[in-house]
């Protein structure tokens, strides 16, 4: 059979732009179109026969099913399939799937977290179609994307606060466009998540406990090799990757995802793949079924794909980029600099929204990325650190120097600029080197906000993102709309916000130490190093007035979040502290046992032999390891009483505390004795494969 072409195979499962005006009449299509673009209410007639032609083509394309495809709030989706089928009055079935059905669904909610949202009797919960991420096939099923909502309005999902955080963004956006005299029907955030993963042998996974029961090894020494000879990174492909990641393409391809980049990342064994950038709404959808159809690709090479930030220790863990940009309905990228010197007067009070966005809402950035994963990854020279600071490049940040103390710009022409009076210069794009360790840079046209983990869904962090830059915009409007001179209010604003958000700006390195003392210590800056430290910022009083102004979240919402996601890092922290547990007591102590027992033969039948036998090496690694196996009891039955002791505690924000403070040290105390146990034990003994095994097998 002849293999399919690239433009022939891409979105041929997505009921997308081209299948809806292909299938659908002509004022369907335009009153459907008017719903994703301009958000009109969607009519109940439309929706009819919108859902008629989709249950068509799904069943032409060999679909049995259909699912309101949903994000709850356990960071992964959701589904529960229907059939088409409905039976006929001659016995026989007939396929059927109605408007009703496409709009609204009625999910059992019970089960999802909900932080106290609802009651654990209280089931019920509607999901509701978004139209403006295309529905697809998946497994012979329609996936309709959609919301998901508690019987009571609350959002339970990641989807519903992303979309309103969008609009609120698209308000505050176009109110400030018109000052410059455009009119534009919306304005849309995007995004393009690169995507960092590991992929090991599905054999040697499934020997590892703890890398099936939390996703990360919990002990492990590292291997004689590891990533010193950067010998990985852009590397050769091997050809089992390669071919991975041909199977892995096409079936993205398929799905109507951009996957555009692919290649070898720092870390053995580890890998990136990036998309061309889309809608936020739907580039978060997209990124969701990325990294569930890796994990399922990756099963059928033999292999397991690993999303854990930190999987394996002593070596990088796995990130992902969300570069970030605003963009109107017209193409006009609204953080690209211009061609007039109004365009970039424009430009810069864009990009002003921004820096002020994240200085004034830094730690609501820093808790979106916040997951007991990413702890151990941020600020590990490798990633971001824990603090957020903004890079701009250094033309740029010579440029706003030069508007902040009204002095020349030392560019092409030395001007004194007056925002839309003056000479403007061009600005060009990528004129400096990027910043590797900045956790958000600007890099030509766009903002990388390089914080997150490999595992996050990328909704958290745009929600932030999205109403920080609304509640910036909106403050500009509301003084610009009432000036008397716009160009020099503007002019003032700008200089303004400069000037009191210049210590958010940052170029230089930022895994040294000094860079931590000086952003704390003399900026102000927060530096909040765990999710413990994080989350609880989201109650502070101006992260809740700002997310329900802009109608992001409701207070109870807010407050259900900040639970949920405690929550998770407790109970994440604890499957871990059980599963070490299980290991030592069930396998490393035994195993360790069972060694020093061959030694102490040997070592008897050879002193029997001949009493002039030294036998230094033997008793000297009995004696050592006998010194461990003590500690190693001494230091289980201290963590499983911490384990007991976090029980105790009632309040959450409480609970994480002691996680932090006294869980995770005991667990990493235990994890030194028995990494240094494995050192001296024999390979034929240790009961789990090791660093070496599991970092170099696919290859």
């Amino acid at each position: 059979m002849e293999k399919q072409s690239v433009p022939e195979i891409f979105g041929s499962l997505v009921f997308d732009d081209r299948v809806m005006r292909a299938r659908l009449s002509a004022d369907v299509y335009q009153s459907l179109r008017k719903t994703i673009d301009e958000n009109v209410r969607l009519d109940e007639s439309v929706a009819e026969a919108v859902a008629s032609e989709m249950r068509d083509w799904a069943v032409e394309h060999g679909a049995t099913h259909f699912t309101h495809w949903f994000q709850p709030l356990t960071g992964v989706t959701a589904e529960k399939h229907d059939s088409f089928i409905t039976p006929s009055p001659d016995g026989g079935v007939i396929m059927e799937f109605s408007g009703k059905e496409l709009i609204k669904g009625e999910p059992d909610a019970s089960s999802f977290p909900s932080g106290g949202l609802r009651a654990t009797f209280e089931a019920r919960g509607y999901t509701a179609w978004d139209p403006t991420s295309y529905a697809f096939i998946k497994d012979h099923t329609l996936c309709i994307p959609t919301a998901f909502c508690s019987y009571s309005g609350d959002a339970l999902d990641k989807k519903t606060p992303l979309l309103r955080s969008m609009e609120a963004l698209n308000i505050q956006a176009k109110r400030v466009l018109k000052l410059f005299g455009k009119e534009v029907k919306y304005v849309r955030t995007s995004v393009g998540p690169e995507q960092e993963y590991f992929l090991i042998d599905k054999e040697m996974f499934e020997k590892r406990p703890d890398l099936v029961y939390t996703g990360r090894t919990l002990f492990g020494a590292m291997p004689p090799k590891g990533q010193e000879l950067d010998d990985h990174y852009f590397g050769v492909i091997k050809p089992r990757v390669s071919a991975f990641m041909e199977d892995l393409n096409t079936e993205l391809w398929k799905l109507g995802i951009l996957a555009k980049t692919e290649h070898n990342e720092v870390a053995p064994a580890q890998h990136e793949l990036a998309p061309i950038y889309s809608t936020t709404n739907v580039a978060t959808d997209n990124n969701q079924l990325t990294m569930e159809i890796m994990q399922k690709v990756a099963r059928k090479h033999g292999m397991v794909c690993l999303l854990h930030e930190k999987p394996f220790a002593g070596v990088n863990g796995s990130g992902k980029h969300n570069n970030w940009s605003m963009a109107t309905d017209t193409g006009t990228n609204l953080l690209s600099p211009g061609e007039t010197p109004y365009e970039n007067a424009q430009f810069l009070l864009f990009l002003c929204a921004v820096i002020q966005a994240v200085d004034d809402y830094q730690d609501l950035l820093r808790l979106s990325v916040a997951t007991a994963g990413n702890d151990h990854r941020l600020g590990a020279n490798e990633a971001p650190p824990a603090i957020i600071s903004v890079f701009l490049g250094e033309e740029l940040t010579a440029i706003l120097e030069a508007i902040k103390t009204d002095s020349p710009y030392e560019g092409k022409e030395k001007v004194i600029m007056k925002l839309g009076v003056s000479t403007l210069p061009r600005f060009s794009r990528d004129t400096t080197d990027r910043n590797r360790t900045s956790p958000f840079a600007f890099t030509g046209n766009k903002f990388e906000f390089r914080s997150l983990g490999s595992s996050n869904s990328i909704a958290c962090c745009n929600i932030m993102l999205n109403a920080a830059v609304a509640e910036s915009l909106k403050q500009y409007a509301d003084r610009l709309e009432g000036a008397s001179d716009f160009e020099a209010a503007l002019h003032d604003l700008i200089k303004e916000t400069i000037t009191k958000h210049e210590r958010i700006l940052f170029d230089g390195n930022g895994y040294g130490q000094e860079w931590v003392e000086e952003a704390t210590k003399v900026r102000g800056l927060s530096n909040l190093k765990t999710t413990a430290d994080a989350m609880p910022r989201l109650l502070d009083p101006k992260n809740m007035e700002m997310l329900m102004a802009h109608k992001v979240f409701t207070e109870s919402e807010i407050h259900s979040r900040c639970e949920i996601m405690l929550e998770n890092y407790c109970k994440s922290v604890n499957i871990e502290g059980h599963t070490m547990v299980e290991m030592v007591r069930k396998n490393y102590l035994p195993a360790i046992e069972e060694y020093l027992f061959g030694l102490a033969q040997a070592t008897s039948l050879m002193k029997s032999v001949s009493a002039h036998v030294k036998c230094n090496y033997e008793i000297s690694t009995m004696e050592r390891l006998s010194e461990l196996t003590d500690a190693i009891l001494e230091k289980v039955e201290i963590l499983e009483t911490a384990l007991e002791d976090i029980k105790g505690h009632s309040d959450i924000i409480e609970t994480s505390a002691a996680v932090r403070d006294d869980l995770l040290p005991k667990m990493e105390d235990l994890r030194k004795s028995v990494d240094e146990a494995e050192m001296l034990t024999s390979e034929k003994c240790w009961p789990f494969p090791s660093y070496g095994k599991l970092l170099f097998s696919v290859y």
